[in-house]
């Protein structure tokens, strides 16, 4: 026998020998099946609104408080950072917050627009002014109770007790923690006591 000969008697076999290309039946619908519970079992935490709205308000307020600090640096005054059940807010007062003239402007020119930011801001879309979102909550710590604090010309936390200037703060390390109705959503904020340096 020759060896041309040899050569596709060789291949025939490997060709008998050798599975078919492609998937069974029972190995489609599995795979289809397990896509289609790991999707029911993720798709509703993809899209679960808090979670996104928890850490984008605390990205919002992180920039807030920045923007804060440089411009005491930059104005050679004090800054305030007013916290309440609802919103965020840069004031050039701690007493007169609502007075325009008191009223930090948004860099951008306007504020998120949101109705629920111009509920809590006044009515006013140029203040720096943001409302927490719906289904969140902002918690403080060590201090539950603050209310604000503010920048020195220098760019360092006081306390609203602390009368400006002064030397001296009473301001300590403060964790800002934004918390979804969800579980497992949340971000947290913390306000360093010395710099005012902001970080997640």
């Amino acid at each position: 026998m020759n060896s041309a000969q040899a050569a596709p008697r060789l291949s025939s076999r490997l060709a008998r020998l050798a599975p078919e290309a492609g998937f069974t039946m029972i190995e489609l619908i599995t795979t289809i099946v397990l896509l289609g519970i790991v999707s029911a079992l993720f798709a509703t935490r993809f899209f679960e609104r808090e979670s996104f709205d928890a850490r984008a308000y605390s990205d919002q307020v992180a920039t807030m408080l920045h923007y804060g600090q440089k411009l005491a640096i930059a104005q050679n005054r004090p800054v305030y950072v007013r916290f309440n059940s609802n919103s965020v807010a840069l004031c050039f007062s701690s007493a007169n917050c609502l007075v325009s003239n008191d009223q930090v402007l948004h860099p951008s020119g306007a504020n998120s627009g949101t109705s629920a930011t111009l509920s809590a801001c006044a009515n006013n879309s140029r203040w720096y002014c943001e409302a927490l979102p719906t289904g969140l909550t902002q918690s403080f710590a060590p201090n539950a109770a603050l209310t604000g604090f503010y920048f020195d010309a220098l760019g360092k936390p006081f306390a609203l007790t602390d009368a400006y200037p002064s030397v001296n703060s009473n301001f300590v390390t403060t964790t800002l923690t934004i918390t979804s109705s969800k579980p497992g959503s949340s971000s947290a904020l913390v306000i360093e006591q010395e710099t005012g340096y902001v970080h997640q």
